[in-house]
């Protein structure tokens, strides 16, 4: 027996799920909705299949093929200019119908007895039989009564409350003889409830209705969508599903990884090659697709997520549909009936209220609310750069065809035949994402000089020595293990500048890239002596005779994070002795605590080995942490107070270049040498421009970001810095605590407040129009201080979470806790008092 699958429905209910699929192509337990029909028909020895298609029909065409996969005999019938209906489009292959045959619809769930529906059909003499249910609520289907002998005696398509008269309704699913089409007029849109079954009703012609027992659901609206998968994952229909039963109610794909501290509770079906992170939850009802990542901490109350998609850390989806391939970044909230379609982003902390629909390949941005749908336009996406470069989840974000279109984007800003230096950390994923950077520099006619993995220090010294357009340094991020920096220099070895940054976005988004013809491809070179090239520029600006007569033993820990450690070999030459610690480099970051952990050792080895200090060097050799000879860290403001007490020693009357947020013992330390301090904005290129735009700069920089040496280059570099130590210990013969212990007394805090994206500028509106004007500061951020006693608070929005830093200097500690807690309050306050107004305008609006 043949089957006609009517799949040529657009699905518009269903929006915007229907975007880029036909109905019968949507998801079902992590299977089109027709595959689940086919099954059926194929369980009832029904193994002939023509399906109609209109919208998108490649779709099914494509998935499908011939059917041989599937255990059938598939071919297919397209409505090519204009849909038909239900019964016009049967009408139009009636020459491939020569016996009885089923028509059922592509776009139901159900495990009807399809063999007893066609006994039933058989034994009545039956020309055309409908298949029956009954439904609680009637009202979105056609209603339909039968006599005592099952053979229908009135029909009403989708009636009006008044107008129903039964309980019993059509579900599309039909048992035809082929003289019935006859009835029909060819070419011509027709529909079977609107216009055959009742003009066969007229005739008198034998027309049946057989009840059937069993689960039916017309899968035509979202809900419905929903409610079909908790039913199926119930049990309530039979199915079948391509998983394994793992436990009770629990069905997981191949090579899925779970946590064991995972929560999961049954019905639940987790499709192949997922990660499910720590102490997830995931609630019964739950249908995860494919390829699908859940972060630690995510809630999730029973969404259904198509293939492809990642959920972020502490993300909550409740009773949503998430598409394929789709994208909620950490602390989002997506609730109840909401949908997000395919290939969209939904940013951090962001929140998709109740039924709202996001159309394919939107962005919601990190803070927003959104309350109505999202369909026409795209939400301004986010730059490409941020605080430091180009930073994201790695192969997420920061993926291959991500890296060739950017590298292309700012070949296309050079020169045609211009040179870029490009190196990287010895990660493999690193070498993945420079590989593809150089592809795409090299397709828009720029040649590549490849430094291949170096200390980020070593590749700003070659770059300011070489006729080069300027260079890549592509790393694991010093802030987030998990996703990759690319940062970008200009000639000089300093980070692009803002307009830079824009003329790179402006050809990247509007892809306004130049593509080379074959002869004017870029090329690539190798250069050998990076390394000397570093070592003579480093011995030319350091005083190598008072290092030859420091004896210094410095114990030096790489935290498995730095490439080409060449730091040793260098203080060796100049007779000292270092010892290294953990100079392997990991494929993974190592964490907060580990490092934490390496710390406390390094202390112990320093004191064990009565060594002059000790340095842990991390962020690929731009950043440090000092362990004096008792074992003691240096770090953080304590370190940027050390550094500028040391330097200022050695060059009185010098400049200093630190952030805005450094505490104001440098101020104190800059007043003892009659020296001068800059404060710029608290990111690292404010901070390498100052030192590369003031001539008499001696050190710039923080403990939280680095140290430059701006004569030797401009960029920071952990390993220069601890040589310029070893040095200027020597000739003040001094040792770390005695610093120490000479530095002024400053009690300096930070406190971090969430605050919404939407809040950030009216709160430092607020801040300003609230203070007076000899007490503001607005290098960056609002900085309201007492000149007198150096008392300040600094309010400064993160640039790339919704977080707003505040930070209290004092000498007086009571002052900084009271201020410190009095400003939290008041962003706090704030917030809440913008997010009620938001309630409050939402509600007058509903």
């Amino acid at each position: 027996m043949r089957a006609v699958l009517m799949a040529g429905g657009s699905g518009t209910r269903l929006r915007p799920l229907t975007c880029d699929l036909p109905k019968p192509m949507v998801p079902f337990l992590n299977c089109p909705i027709s595959e689940h029909i086919l099954n059926l028909l194929r369980r009832h020895q029904i193994q002939e299949v023509i399906a109609t298609l209109h919208y998108l029909p490649d779709v099914m065409r494509d998935y499908f093929r011939d059917g041989s996969d599937f255990g059938i005999q598939m071919t297919y019938a397209v409505e090519e200019d204009q849909p038909l209906g239900t019964a016009g489009c049967v009408k139009n292959i009636e020459e491939l119908l020569d016996r009885t045959f089923v028509v059922i619809s592509g776009d139901c769930i159900t495990d009807f007895d399809l063999s007893a529906a066609v006994e039933f059909h058989q034994r009545q003499g039956s020309k055309a039989t409908l298949i029956l249910t009954h439904v609680p609520n009637p009202l979105e289907f056609g209603v339909v009564i039968t006599d005592q002998n099952h053979r229908i005696q009135r029909f009403l398509e989708k009636p009006s409350t008044s107008e129903v008269f039964s309980d019993t309704v059509n579900t599309g699913t039909y048992i035809l003889e082929p003289e019935v089409l006859a009835h029909l007029p060819a070419q011509r849109e027709s529909d079977f409830s609107k216009d055959l079954f009742p003009l066969l009703l007229e005739k008198g012609i034998p027309m049946y209705g057989f009840v059937a027992e069993g689960y039916w659901c017309d899968v035509g609206h979202l809900d419905a969508y929903r409610e079909a998968q908790y039913d199926a994952l119930r049990g309530k229909v039979s199915l079948d599903i391509a998983y394994t039963l793992r436990s009770p109610g629990i069905w997981v794909g191949e090579h899925t990884y779970i946590d064991e501290t995972a929560k999961i509770e049954a019905p639940v079906l987790i499709g192949a090659n997922c990660r499910i992170g720590p102490r997830a939850e995931i609630e019964a009802g739950t249908v995860i697709g494919d390829n699908v990542t859940i972060g630690a901490d995510a809630n999730i109350k029973r969404p259904i997520i198509w293939n492809g998609a990642i959920i972020g850390d502490d993300v909550h989806l409740r009773a949503c549909v998430i598409a394929r391939g789709t994208r909620v970044d950490r602390r989002a909230h997506v609730l109840e009936g909401a949908v997000v379609g395919s290939l969209s982003t939904v940013g951090e902390e962001a929140q998709i209220s109740p039924g709202v629909r996001v159309w394919p390949s939107k962005k919601v941005e990190s803070g927003a609310t959104l309350n109505i749908n999202l369909i026409w336009g795209n939400t301004a996406r986010r730059n490409l750069f941020g605080q430091r470069g180009v930073q994201g989840l790695a192969n997420i974000d920061i993926t291959p065809e991500f890296a060739v279109k950017l590298g292309a984007a700012y070949g296309s800003t050079l020169k045609n035949g211009a040179t870029v230096a490009v190196s990287r950390d010895q990660r493999r994923i690193s070498r993945m994402v420079t590989r593809s950077l150089v592809a795409g520099l090299m397709s828009v006619g720029v040649n590549v000089l490849n430094l291949e993995s170096t200390a980020i220090p070593v590749t700003r010294t070659v770059i300011s020595n070489l006729n080069v357009a300027g260079g890549i340094h592509v790393r694991l991020s010093p802030d987030r293990g998990d996703q990759i920096l690319i940062e970008l220099f200009d000639s000089q070895g300093i980070n692009i500048s803002k307009a830079k940054e824009k003329k790179i976005e402006g050809a990247y988004f509007k892809e306004d890239l130049r593509r080379a013809q074959i002869p004017e491809i870029g090329s690539m070179t190798y250069r050998s002596e990076v390394s000397d090239t570093y070592s003579d520029s480093f011995e030319r600006h350091l005083n190598v005779e008072a290092l030859g007569h420091s004896n210094a033993k410095v114990v030096i820990d790489y935290v498995y994070a730095v490439s080409g450690a060449i730091l040793p070999r260098l203080l060796s030459k100049y007779g000292c002795d270092a010892v290294v610690l953990n100079a392997s480099l990991t494929q993974t970051a190592v964490s907060d605590e580990e490092r934490e952990n390496l710390l406390d050792q390094l202390g112990r080895v320093v004191e064990a080995l009565r060594a002059t200090f000790g340095v842990q060097v991390y962020a690929n050799g731009e950043q440090f942490i000092l362990v004096d000879e008792t074992g003691s860290p240096i770090r953080g403001e304590l370190l940027t107070a050390l550094m500028v007490n040391l330097v200022l020693t050695a060059h009185p009357r010098g400049t200093v270049v630190v952030p805005v947020n450094a505490s104001s013992a440098v101020e104190q330390i800059a007043r003892r040498h009659d020296a001068r301090i800059l404060r710029t904005k608290a990111n690292p290129t404010a901070i390498m421009e100052t030192c590369h735009s003031n001539p008499n700069v001696v050190v710039g920089g923080s403990g939280e970001m680095g140290f430059i040496f701006p004569q030797f280059h401009p960029g920071f570099d952990a390993m220069f810095a601890i040589a310029k130590i070893i040095e200027m210990l020597a000739t003040q013969d001094r040792s770390l605590t005695q610093i120490r212990a000479d530095l002024p007394y400053v009690v300096h805090r930070r406190y971090a407040v969430r605050c919404p994206w939407a809040v950030k500028g009216r709160l430092m509106r607020h801040l300003v129009e609230n203070q007076a004007k000899d007490q503001l500061e607005l290098i960056d951020g609002v900085k309201l201080v007492n000149c007198r006693n150096d008392n300040w608070i600094l309010i400064l929005p993160d640039a790339g979470e919704p977080l707003v830093h505040l930070y209290a200097n004092s000498h007086d500690r009571d002052w900084v806790d009271t201020t410190l807690r009095e400003y939290r309050h008041l962003v706090q306050d704030f917030v809440n008092q913008f997010q009620g107004m938001n309630r409050e305008e939402e509600n007058l609006y509903t």
